[in-house]
């Protein structure tokens, strides 16, 4: 089934991929150019969880600063406004897109291969001064959102042509027939919308045709853009697969105007990828490639975050070493204190607490992560060398999930951990399908605010029709009688449009139409509704608006009408147009009544030679 592409519909439905909240805020600030360090630190400050990753990638060998870095103005400072821009977009994109309801794309290893071209291409720029590298770093990153767009939009329908890919050459085509659009049509319009420059979107465009790029500044960038997704292969392959691709790549890189040596850039690119991979948390290592969905059937669980706290330092390095090689993520610490300032830097999945420590225990700590909106989706397990009901109960009774007798068995400790991934995996599908529920529910919105936009516009015209001209007029007069103010309506009808279809055909008559709603939109005031009543007959309504006005404003109508020949047609004869204009009467008038009044004015007026306005009773 193949899907009619509309690049703004889907904008609107919020089913593109898209920085949000502080991110987007900050992206939209380093647009500007009197933007300052001063407000993007206040910014970044308003996330705690960014201003904690945003010191820790200041003070990473990526930077390496002189001396530590504390501050974020300070951190903003020696970063620069373009690198946080970087950082921002790549932290909030892949926080939250990390997984998605495609099931054939491979999110992880999507975000793994945009940060690998992102790093070769901030490397290849800053080594030909061609862009500046923060800028290369982001536009490669971006390089392929067109297909996570994609998988974003369309999720059911763009797992199945996945599926169905049997050559990866062939994928855009395959996308062009499902979607009308491919991913690299579609990235150059994401891009464009976020005012990314066009020097890159064009070069990234050509990059992916199959001429040879020329010598220009944007050629040269093409150039790059194809030797840097030979790269993200090289990096994305299992190591075994690496060193059949390498002489590939020394092959490329004689065409490119680069003193590099491949045997030592390799290697460093390979290093900042990983560690860009650490910092963000995507995986910078795989198997041998397989598709999604192929294999097993049972997937294992994932990794968790979790943070582990706990005043035995033994104890503490024990379980941190056997956690990690379980495939988690830990993060540890030695009270409840220091393990809140931590949550608000980095938020885990899980927390294992001690129960006995100071100066905050693990009680403490558990009744103060359920009082507050961070802590009250995390699963705790609290560690404990008392067996006594009265005391379990009153561990549960804190906001524990589960415990763990000490001394810890790890086997225990593990399957614990186990029925805790188990619920939070549930809790992720239970927040992806009331995500789905949301955005089926925005689309819904939205298909019936067309539909009924679509039920009160003359399709022709682009002016509200005959419908919406009733409605409307009823609750004019409604509120013109509560409120006592005047209350005007015009009826005008093209002088001779049948002899207009007679001589040239409808398509001009159409033409003429659109012609005489344009310049009435031109000639009324915002507070007038212009429709169109039927065939060649209008209808205004003239809010506060007398007969005397409403006579005046008619006849600046007539005469701009006539002054107005439609462009490009030859018609023989200007455009003219009868007019009748009634106001609101006194007494049980409706719109029926005031509608005759001015049909009625309007018949003298044709009746009288046509071209000019009459008012009722006039």
């Amino acid at each position: 089934m193949s899907h009619e592409f509309s690049y703004e519909e889907l904008k609107a439905a919020e089913r593109l991929p898209s920085p949000a909240g502080v991110a987007l805020s900050i992206l939209q600030l380093v647009e500007k150019e009197e933007a300052s360090i001063d407000e993007l630190a206040t910014l970044v400050q308003a996330d705690p969880a960014l201003s904690a990753r945003l010191l820790r990638f200041a003070n990473s060998p990526m930077v390496a600063p002189r001396r530590p870095i504390v501050a974020i103005q300070d951190a903003v400072a020696l970063i620069g406004m373009n690198g946080v821009r970087s950082l921002v977009l790549c932290l909030s994109l892949v926080g939250r897109y990390k997984t998605g309801q495609c099931d054939h794309f491979d999110y992880a290893r999507y975000w793994s291969g945009s940060l690998a071209l992102a790093q070769a291409m901030s490397s290849l720029c800053a080594l030909s001064r061609l862009a500046a590298a923060e800028e290369a770093f982001t536009i490669g990153l971006l390089a392929d959102i067109g297909r996570l767009a994609l998988a974003t939009a369309w999720p059911e329908e763009y797992s199945r042509c996945l599926m169905a890919l049997q050559n990866a050459n062939d994928l855009r085509a395959l996308e062009q027939r499902c979607f009308s659009i491919d991913n690299v049509a579609l990235t150059r319009l994401l891009l464009a919308d976020w005012r990314l420059p066009e020097i890159f979107i064009e070069a990234l465009c050509l990059s992916h045709e199959e001429k040879e790029p020329g010598e220009d500044r944007c050629g040269r960038l093409a150039r790059l853009f194809v030797f840097s997704r030979s790269v993200r292969e090289y990096c994305l392959a299992a190591e075994e697969e690496r060193s059949s691709l390498e002489d590939s790549l020394a092959g490329q890189l004689k065409s490119l105007p680069l003193q590099l040596e491949l045997d030592e850039w390799l290697p460093a690119v390979l290093d900042e990828w990983r560690a860009w991979g650490k910092m963000i948390e995507v995986p910078t290592a795989f198997p041998k490639h397989e598709k999604p969905g192929k294999g097993k059937k049972e997937t294992p669980l994932p990794g968790l975050k979790i943070l582990l706290v706990d005043d035995d330092r033994m104890l503490l390095a024990r379980l941190g070493k056997q956690l990690q090689k379980a495939g988690h993520r830990v993060t540890a610490c030695r009270d409840g204190q220091a393990a809140l300032s931590l949550l608000l830097q980095d938020m885990p999945q899980m927390v294992i607490t001690d129960w006995h420590m100071q100066p905050m225990d693990g009680l403490k700590l558990c009744r103060a992560l359920r009082n507050s909106e961070v802590g009250k989706e995390l699963f705790i397990i609290m560690l404990t060398s008392s067996e006594s009901d009265d005391e379990l109960v009153q561990a549960f009774d804190a906001g524990i999930d589960d415990y763990v007798i000490k001394p810890v068995s790890m086997r225990v400790l593990l399957a614990r951990i186990r029925a805790g991934q188990r619920i939070l995996s549930l809790q992720e599908e239970l927040r992806q399908e009331h995500a789905l529920l949301e955005q089926k529910a925005k689309e819904l919105a939205l298909a019936n605010r067309r539909l009924e936009q679509m039920a009160n516009t003359d399709m022709l015209t682009g002016l509200p029709n005959r419908r919406y001209a009733i409605r409307r007029l009823k609750q004019e007069l409604a509120e013109s009688k509560r409120s006592g103010a005047d209350l005007g309506v015009m009826i005008l009808d093209l002088d001779h449009f049948k002899q207009i279809n007679d001589k040239f055909g409808h398509e001009v008559g159409d033409k003429v139409l659109v012609h005489v709603a344009k310049v009435m939109n031109q000639v009324l005031r915002t507070s007038d509704i212009v429709c169109r009543f039927g065939g060649e007959e209008f209808l205004v309504i003239a809010p506060s608006t007398g007969l005397m006005a409403g006579r005046k404003l008619a006849e600046r109508i007539r005469s701009a009408l006539e002054a107005t020949p439609p462009p490009k047609l030859k018609l023989g004869r200007p455009v003219t147009a009868s007019i009748g204009v009634a106001s609101l009467g006194g007494g049980d008038e409706d719109e029926v009544d005031i509608i005759r009044r001015a049909d009625h004015a309007l018949y003298k007026a044709k009746a009288a030679g046509r071209n000019r306005v009459l008012v009722d009773g006039g």
